[in-house]
């Protein structure tokens, strides 16, 4: 982290209090700001009253449970998302991603571990280097990234996407043709080694190909080659 810049805002939400005193401790230990809130309505008006640059979020909580925390902070927010379950099964965790959140980590698990997702996810989150073109056109022009502003336009009309999703969707573009495997695409776009498990590369295909493509079941731009994994079609 610059020491030079105000530290990362990482909000924790997570009912547990001996898991929320250790990863406050892991957190300011590595020189991040941190709040907590131990409940969904407190999360979202921490979110609201002073904004994170990173939420960590746990899916079993009181009341409102994590995806619906999830669903109201992505109705207006692209503040980065990285998901808590303790549950064995895979159903919340990938509705977590499909619902926006850019990664996920199963409890229990290393601080180390989310040590590295955090800074991999905020360092998604900074703007590219000056080698990065100002700008890319997709689809005859129908798409249009903003490389600088990190935005997307589809028919002239912005669509939101999250950091994570911009970041692999600019990744494909500047390679187009280029077949990149879900294992590569975790290492060069999440910024980790791949650990056995793609399904968040999947997810945010999915994501994608819904706000981008003419038909997302018959995606043309974003696609997939089996066995291998996906490349962002080349121009004619």
């Amino acid at each position: 982290m610059d020491s030079t810049a105000a530290p990362a805002l990482i909000l924790v939400v997570d009912d547990e209090p001996d898991l929320v005193r250790g990863v406050r401790l892991a957190l300011t230990a590595s020189g991040y700001a941190v709040q907590v809130a131990a409940d969904g309505p407190a999360a979202i008006r921490a979110c609201v009253e002073r904004p994170p640059d990173l939420v960590v979020l746990d899916l079993m909580l009181p009341g409102m449970d994590g995806l619906e925390v999830c669903r109201v902070l992505r109705r207006d927010s692209q503040v980065p998302l990285l998901i808590l379950t303790a549950r064995a099964d895979d159903v919340d965790r990938i509705l977590g991603l499909e619902l926006g959140a850019d990664d996920y980590l199963t409890k229990p698990f290393h601080m180390r571990e989310l040590l590295a997702r955090i800074r991999a996810i905020l360092r998604r989150a900074q703007p590219q280097g000056p080698a990065v073109p100002a700008a890319i056109a997709l689809d005859g022009g129908r798409v249009h990234l903003d490389m600088a502003g990190q935005r997307v336009l589809v028919a002239g009309r912005e669509v939101q996407l999250t950091r994570t999703e911009f970041s692999l969707l600019a990744h494909l573009a500047r390679h187009p043709g280029r077949v990149f495997g879900r294992a590569e695409l975790l290492e060069q776009v999440w910024g980790y080694e791949y650990s056995g498990d793609t399904r968040t590369v999947d997810a945010h295909v999915r994501r994608l190909r819904h706000k981008i493509e003419k038909d997302p079941a018959a995606p043309q731009l974003i696609r997939t080659r089996f066995g291998v994994g996906y490349l962002l079609a080349p121009p004619d």
